[in-house]
């Protein structure tokens, strides 16, 4: 899948019926540099965090959706990586295509069941790091079923975000992987729409 740089946009507030624009920083705050990283217990930045999935419609395109919002947490331990953790709550509700209607299709009973089954979760299993990038082993559960997935995640970005924000120190990182839909109760259509599902988690975290 193409990476996406998304630019931030900047921060305004409105008082006394003037636009004030809020000081921002002259360089951006994130390094791509791992020794800006930090061990410790960080929480996921929801505003900033995504989970982009892609499948093949009959052959004809590569349609896309995203899940935004989730929440979670990760540990980082940088004596013994191998014990990081993550764990990903996914509001399935958050759901969106741009498309209207194939929304509501996907959160009916054969597609996620989004009324009996708001949430799916992702918690990691084991965590093998090498340089800046890690491979994940997890179990993802969707409609009440688990089944093992692995993500191959690559560090994006770490460091103290600005005073406006709080501060904070971030990290990011951005993971890549694929399921198939039919393992999790979802095979409606397979296989004249595909049955594999690319993912992409752009994943934003705060201390």
């Amino acid at each position: 899948m193409r990476k996406f740089l998304i630019p931030a946009t900047a921060l305004f507030a409105l008082a006394g019926g003037t636009l004030a624009i809020a000081q921002m920083p002259t360089s951006a705050p994130g390094s791509k540099d791992p020794a800006k990283v930090t061990g410790g217990n960080y929480t996921i930045e929801p505003g900033h965090t995504q989970i982009l999935f892609a499948y093949d419609h009959m052959g004809f395109s590569n349609n896309i959706g995203i899940i935004a919002r989730p929440s979670g947490t990760l540990t980082i331990d940088l004596k013994n990586p191998s014990a990081d953790k993550v764990s990903v709550t996914v509001p399935v509700a958050n759901l969106t295509t741009g498309i209207p209607a194939l929304d509501q299709h996907l959160a009916k009973p054969e597609f996620f069941d989004a009324a009996k089954f708001p949430t799916a979760t992702f918690v990691s299993t084991a965590v093998k790091v090498e340089g800046t990038s890690a491979e994940i082993a997890g179990n993802l559960t969707i409609k009440g079923i688990t089944k093992p997935v692995t993500l191959d995640a690559e560090f994006y970005g770490a460091g103290k975000g600005p005073p406006q924000m709080g501060g904070k120190e971030n990290v990011g990182f951005v993971a890549t992987g694929s399921i198939k839909r039919s393992d999790f109760g979802m095979g409606y259509g397979v296989p004249v729409v595909g049955d594999a599902i690319e993912l992409k988690i752009v994943a934003a975290f705060n201390k």
